[in-house]
């Protein structure tokens, strides 16, 4: 028979948990957890059985525990996670890569009806089509300002509607019409709000950027670091190819105007004395096209030209008698 623990005992064996957690796991999902099931939350503890491991409690005993465990390890990144602790939320540690762990988390949401009273959390939109409704229930559409018209003994949406709208409170009407439809607008499960990984925290949104995405952004760093240099004349890594360019114009441009020169510019030199040396040889693939286009020219010719017919063919001869 397994003994009961008081409540002073649960918080010690709670404290313990937490701590342990802490010290084995550097990496921490926030998620939240509104209208998640018992039975959907095991369902989530199963599927990450491993290398994750899901804690809920109440936010004060979980800071109270964090603040502890902070001060007697002398870890102060513990910290960062008491700002995170907002509204009904919970733990997930983890050892696996956290993309593939939020991904894994996104797996299990269940599809809910809209109940009376409950905030939507997206838009709601009644799609068009035949409903199987009797024109009895007519009602329900017309309080709602639906538009519908009867059709082979059923009742028939025109066109689309927006019945709720995100944020809005579902009224008793739209939830009873949902239920008539069978639509269950809703899906609940944990919702990743922020990552937790050795003290750092981001948003989520982190996750899902590709290494693409990252050469992107520090290309268009790097470009705005070499712009602010080049305009505060202030060198750097980036900006110095930039200004070593720059000054070597500058410097060929005096050469050129002056009679003062260096290696580098006295091929620029000669090439303005005798711009003939611009030109470059051809290539031999224009050379041929070239030399082909008199023999081309030469056929078309020949095809031009209406071939001569003899007297013979024609069937007379200016000499025939």
């Amino acid at each position: 028979m397994a003994i009961k623990l008081s409540k002073a005992e649960k918080k010690v064996e709670y404290d313990k948990k937490l701590c342990r957690l802490l010290d084995e796991y550097t990496k921490v999902l926030i998620a939240a957890a509104d209208n998640v099931g018992s039975n959907q939350l095991q369902n989530i503890r199963k599927g990450l059985r491993g290398d994750s491991i899901i804690l809920m409690g109440k936010n004060t005993l979980i800071r109270r525990c964090i603040k502890i465990h902070a001060e007697k390890s002398g870890n102060k990144d513990y910290l960062n996670l008491l700002p995170l602790l907002v509204g009904n939320v919970g733990l997930i540690f983890t050892k696996g890569d956290l993309k593939e762990v939020s991904e894994e988390v996104a797996k299990y949401k269940v599809g809910a009806p809209a109940r009376v009273g409950l905030v939507a959390p997206i838009d709601v939109v009644v799609p068009p089509g035949n409903t199987g409704l009797d024109p009895s229930q007519t009602s329900f559409f017309q309080v709602l300002n639906i538009p519908t018209k009867i059709n082979k003994g059923t009742v028939e949406i025109i066109t689309p509607v927006e019945l709720i709208k995100k944020g809005d409170k579902v009224g008793s009407s739209e939830a009873a019409l949902l239920s008539k439809l069978g639509i269950r607008p809703f899906s609940y499960g944990l919702i990743i709000q922020s990552v937790y990984d050795s003290g750092s925290v981001f948003s989520p949104e982190v996750l899902d950027l590709t290494e693409d995405d990252l050469i992107e952004r520090f290309a268009s760093g790097v470009s705005v670091v070499t712009s602010l240099s080049l305009a505060l004349s202030y060198p750097t890594l980036a900006a110095a190819p930039h200004m070593f360019i720059n000054a070597y114009k500058n410097v060929l441009a005096v050469a050129l105007a002056t009679e003062y020169s260096f290696p580098q510019a006295e091929q620029v030199k000669e090439y303005l004395k005798d711009p003939s040396k611009f030109a470059v040889a051809a290539p031999v693939a224009a050379a041929d096209t070239s030399a082909a286009a008199p023999a081309a020219a030469k056929e078309e010719e020949k095809k031009d030209e209406p071939a001569e017919e003899s007297d013979d063919e024609i069937g007379f001869s200016l000499f025939d008698e």
